[in-house]
């Protein structure tokens, strides 16, 4: 019942734990910086591992996932989490570390999202605030109502009508927000990657890359602007370019948030 009411709602508004620790030495970059790296952890028959890059002032241009190519076998059928910290480089932006999820058979709503892939989660929120978006905690409903202030959230991104926020909000996860000028129309949209966001508690809490199993392995390049609120909650680094792309040297596939800004909290 749940997920009908919310494939209606998505419908209406659409169609108009393992953490890993420390990192390893600056590895060669761009010519006008340097990439840092955690710690690798298995994922299927690979590895994941997160990076930081650095201007030669030391200031934060970018955060990823780099994702071996490996990794896209020998996945479980009954998914995983990855909780993924990044190098020490990336304190400066808004980040404190990444959600890495597999979903062998997608996730609601199945008629959109049913394919298996993969969910990132940049999350602009500690682990141990993540834990609490339990929906045994008496205090679960009126948090996930408790959305941030329109100017905080990136331009055309909205939470389907017609459904209690409780009913929208993913437990240790939170409430998540879609384009809704991304033609995501049941029945038509055919996923192979896209970009979320997510809230919790009056906060705007992650950006959310996600993208199927079968899409990285055409090894596809994109570089798309990311979509930016009129103000800021926190000053930090925030990214404006989401990319995705295939390294033939490394044989891993690179996802990024780039091209970081330094906002400040208005």
């Amino acid at each position: 019942m749940r997920e009908h009411r919310l494939l209606r709602a998505v419908s209406l508004v659409l169609a108009a734990c393992v953490t890993v620790g420390g990192c390893s030495a600056a590895a060669a970059g761009p010519e006008d910086g340097r990439t840092y790296f955690s710690a690798s952890e298995r994922v299927g028959d690979g590895s994941v591992r997160t990076y930081a890059t650095v201007d030669t002032k030391g200031d934060p241009t970018g955060v990823g996932v780099r994702m071996s190519v490996t990794a896209l076998e020998g996945l479980p059928e009954t998914g995983a989490m990855f909780m993924l910290d990044l190098p020490e480089q990336a304190s400066a932006t808004v980040f404190d570390h990444v959600m890495l999820n597999w979903n062998p058979h997608g996730h609601e709503p199945e008629i959109l999202f049913g394919k298996p892939h993969f969910d990132m989660h940049f999350y602009m929120t500690d682990m141990s605030s993540i834990e609490q978006i339990d929906p045994a905690a008496p205090e679960y409903a009126a948090r996930a109502a408790h959305l941030p202030d329109g100017r905080y959230m990136p331009r055309d991104y909205v939470t389907p009508p017609g459904l209690l926020a409780s009913e929208l909000a993913v437990p240790f996860m939170g409430v998540h927000w879609m384009d809704a000028t991304a033609g995501m129309i049941p029945g038509v949209y055919d996923f192979t990657h896209t970009f979320v966001n997510g809230s919790w508690d009056g906060n705007y809490t992650f950006m959310e890359p996600m993208m199927t199993r079968a899409w990285l392995l055409t090894k596809p390049t994109i570089r798309d602007d990311i979509k930016l609120p009129a103000a800021y909650q926190h000053t930090a680094y925030y990214p404006t370019v989401h990319s995705v792309r295939f390294d033939h040297r490394t044989q891993e596939f690179d996802v990024a948030l780039a091209e970081m800004t330094l906002r400040r909290q208005s």
